[in-house]
Parts: structure tokens; C-alpha cells; sequence
């Protein structure tokens, strides 16, 4: 009875074993220990007759569960299906609804115990190239053993960057807490392609600011690259935009140190400077305010110069390349 890890309603048994060994009447217990003569007489007669395993549940007391393992299969069948018209997705309380006979709380509590979030959502993109491995592989070999006397460089456009104007500042709201903000009204003051090369080994950027993203302004760029790195085979990592492609022969046959690398369709993740323009989109451009296309761009060259000083590669530790299929793992409707 004295035990801090004794459950209440064993401490309560036992409180009455204890005052029916004082010889006190069933009443007097149930007044002392404020329960019911029933519950002092029930126990006293438990454990008279059994000892203290009588003061023990015994197996299968207790209400039945009103919901077993066919109301989940239902929910999961239900989650097969397409949600009801007009809406986008499933919630807890159209898949009660629909049910019929299930408390939504419930259907929050299979949910949860089958770690379904119906609330997140996640986007993919599944590569059908069925030279996948191979083309990965060529590109992984680049970032983990580039070849000697050999630059890796990462290329890619990030196209149409707003010049947005907008107020903004700091925001001091009624709690006292201050936070940076700025209006939902803006003005745009048009636009920006900025062609960047990623270079593998240091993590330095070279980028140039262009109107247009067409295959002039990509091999006006990669003249640029090619003077930047004079007399030097350059390995170059690329993407499966149209510009890339085969009508760049001819500027590949005039410059025979230059190698394409294309990544695999619909992966163009494998790109390194696709990590890095999302440094750039989340340190320098989010929230900021541009009254033209000249200061954005005088804003990105700032940024690039400081990422520039304190540049490190990225850690690339992929070992092994394969073509994982996401197919039989998502529930599929339309």
C-alpha cells in the first residue's frame, strides 16, 4: 500500500484488507475510505476466499472496445478511395462522416497509431530514364573522384527573378514581440535570369546576370567559363533543358576540353547548384526589395562576393546509385 508505483485502485484493496484485519465493520471501511459497503463486502470476500491473488482484475472484465481491427481496415479502405466531390484531400471528419458509425476522435487515434498525416503533403518526381544508374553513377564518380588536372563545375539558369518592390522593416506587435516583415502589396519592377556555375571542389560560384535563358545566352556563358578557366578540361554537370542538348555539338567540336554531363530525366537534383540556389533564394532573396532589375542584380553580385570569401564544397557521401521506385508505396487515386 505504501509503494509510490502501486496503482490507486490496488491501494484502495488493499487499504480495505488492512482495516477488515482491525476487525471494523464493512460500513465503518466504506465510510473511512469513502466507497460503497458493496466494493468493502466484494473484496473482503476476494480476498478471504483467494488470498491476495483474489485482489487482482480478473481476465476479460471490463467494457468491450467498441471499435476492433475491421474499423481501421475500413479506414484504410476509405483512404483508397477519392475524397468526397469538391474536396481536395481527406480529413478526420469526412472519413467519420462517410463511415458512419466511427467518432472522429477515433478515426484521429487509428491515424495517428498508423502514422498516417493526412495534413502533410509531399511532392515527387520519379525519373523514367532507363539510363538512370548510368548517368547518375558518371555524375557521382565527377563530385567523388573527379579526374585529374580536371575542373567539376555545376551549371544552371534560375530564370524570370522578380525585382519586387515591397515596404518592410520591423514589426513590433501588441505582446512586444518584434519580428521582420513587409506588406502584401508590391510593385514589380520585371525580371532577371541568372546563369551560375558551381564549382565542385571549392564551392565557389561564378554567375551571370542575362535578360533571356535561350542557348545564345547559355554558350555566351560558358564562353565566359571557358576563358575563366584557360587551358584546363572542364567536366560540366547540365540538366535536360533544350538548350543543353544536342545543337551545342558544334561549340563542344570548337572546344574538345569541355565535357557535358547530363543528368537523368526529371533528376536534375543530382545538380549541386540546385543546393546552392536555394541558399541564394532563402539568404538573399526572400523578403528583400528591389525598385529595379539593376539593383537586384547588383543585390545577388554582393551576395555571391561574400558566399564567395567563406565558400566550402558541399559533402557529397552517396556511395551507391539506384533507381528507387516510389510506386506500391503511395496510395494512388485520381
Amino acid at each position: 500500500m505504501r509503494a509510490s508505483t502501486t496503482p490507486q485502485r490496488d491501494v484502495l484493496r488493499a487499504r480495505i484488507v488492512l482495516l477488515a484485519a482491525e476487525d471494523r465493520s464493512t460500513r465503518s471501511i466504506a465510510r473511512a475510505l469513502g466507497t460503497t459497503p458493496r466494493t468493502v463486502g466484494q473484496w473482503r470476500g476476494r480476498y478471504a476466499r483467494e488470498g491476495l491473488v483474489g485482489l487482482a482484475d480478473r481476465p476479460g472484465r471490463g467494457p468491450k472496445p467498441t471499435y476492433g481491427e475491421e474499423t481501421g481496415r475500413r479506414i484504410l479502405a476509405l483512404l483508397e478511395e477519392p475524397p468526397p466531390a469538391g474536396y481536395a484531400r481527406w480529413t478526420g471528419p469526412l472519413l467519420s462522416r462517410a463511415l458512419g458509425d466511427v467518432h472522429v476522435q477515433q478515426v484521429w487515434r487509428f491515424l495517428r497509431a498508423q502514422k498516417i498525416d493526412l495534413a502533410g503533403r509531399k511532392s515527387w518526381c520519379e525519373s523514367n530514364d532507363p539510363d538512370f544508374a548510368a548517368k547518375a553513377a558518371d555524375i557521382v564518380g565527377l563530385y567523388l573522384a573527379p579526374p585529374e588536372n580536371a575542373v567539376v563545375i555545376c551549371v544552371d539558369e534560375k530564370p524570370s527573378i522578380q525585382a519586387l518592390e515591397r515596404a518592410q522593416g520591423y514589426l513590433k506587435l501588441p505582446n512586444g514581440r518584434t519580428l521582420t516583415g513587409h506588406s502584401h502589396d508590391y510593385k514589380r519592377n520585371g525580371t532577371s535570369t541568372l546563369f551560375a556555375a558551381f564549382e565542385v571542389a571549392t564551392g565557389k560560384l561564378t554567375a551571370a546576370h542575362k535578360k533571356r535563358r535561350r542557348r545564345v545566352e547559355f554558350l555566351a556563358f560558358m564562353n565566359e567559363l571557358v576563358a575563366a578557366y584557360p587551358g584546363q578540361e572542364i567536366h560540366v554537370v547540365l540538366d535536360n533543358l533544350n538548350t543543353h542538348k544536342p545543337k551545342n555539338d558544334r561549340w563542344l567540336a570548337r572546344h574538345k576540353y569541355v565535357h557535358f554531363h547530363f543528368t537523368p530525366t526529371r533528376a536534375s537534383w543530382l545538380n549541386q547548384v540546385e543546393i546552392w540556389f536555394s541558399i541564394l533564394q532563402g539568404q538573399s532573396l526572400h523578403g528583400a526589395s528591389f525598385t529595379s532589375v539593376a539593383q537586384l542584380r547588383k543585390h545577388i553580385d554582393t551576395f555571391i562576393e561574400a558566399y564567395n570569401e567563406t565558400s566550402k564544397p558541399f559533402v557529397w557521401t552517396k556511395t551507391k546509385v539506384h533507381q528507387k521506385r516510389i510506386k506500391g508505396q503511395r496510395i494512388s487515386h485520381s
